[in-house]
């Protein structure tokens, strides 16, 4: 199995920096929490599509996404392939977009992951399984991230997009491990995991919202 590209995602990540930049405008908050080097899942809220975009122009690292297969459609699909994203099918157990975000995170690689599944509210109330298993089974820290602002109003040019040059803050929680140390992948241990997950998502948002005052 051939991964994601490692030099695609710095590609998408120079892509995102020159497009969320030129756009609007980003106030990133604790990105020195994300570590160095070595695997790490940012765990993101998703209240908006520009919160993946935007989250690629402002980490530090390169980021490769779990994103809905419904998105590789024609010039789109080979253009997300290219910057190194990963194809989810969301209604199957997808073998081959697992196999590739583990093998993101052996290769030492940053995985990006909506846990809310899909696009909601943005405070993640509702996660789906996948997050846990991915950082159980490859032992990488979770790092949460809230995006906020980017659904506050809407642009007068395009009325799907956050106003031009209007200000989306991103803010980085501090590293966490999901699992409780004993290697265990069991249903209970994953379940368990899910718990711990999405206390620490809900307190670093309701953090980032008191941080910044949105």
């Amino acid at each position: 199995m051939t991964l994601p590209s490692e030099k695609g995602a710095a590609v998408g990540r120079r892509i995102g920096i020159g497009l969320m930049y030129g756009f609007w405008k980003p106030r990133v908050l604790g990105a020195w929490r994300v570590p160095a080097s070595g695997p790490v899942i940012l765990a993101v809220n998703h209240a908006h599509n520009i919160d993946g975009p935007m989250l690629m122009g402002t980490a530090p690292r390169p980021v490769h996404f779990l994103i809905k297969k419904e998105a590789f459609v024609g010039p789109l699909g080979s253009f997300l392939e290219g910057i190194g994203q990963v194809k989810v099918d969301r209604e199957s157990t997808d073998r081959n977009a697992i196999g590739n975000a583990l093998g993101i995170l052996e290769q030492g690689g940053v995985l990006g992951i909506f846990p809310e599944g899909t696009r909601g509210d943005g405070d993640f109330a509702s996660l789906r399984a996948g997050l846990a298993y991915f950082a159980v089974r490859s032992g990488a820290p979770i790092v949460p991230v809230a995006v906020l602002g980017s659904t506050e109003r809407r642009g007068r040019l395009v009325k799907a997009l956050p106003p031009l040059r209007g200000r989306v803050d991103v803010v980085f929680g501090d590293a966490f491990e999901a699992g409780d140390g004993s290697g265990r992948r069991t249903r209970k241990a994953l379940d368990e995991a899910t718990v711990r997950i999405q206390g620490q998502l809900t307190a670093h948002l309701e953090n980032a919202r008191r941080l910044t005052g949105r």
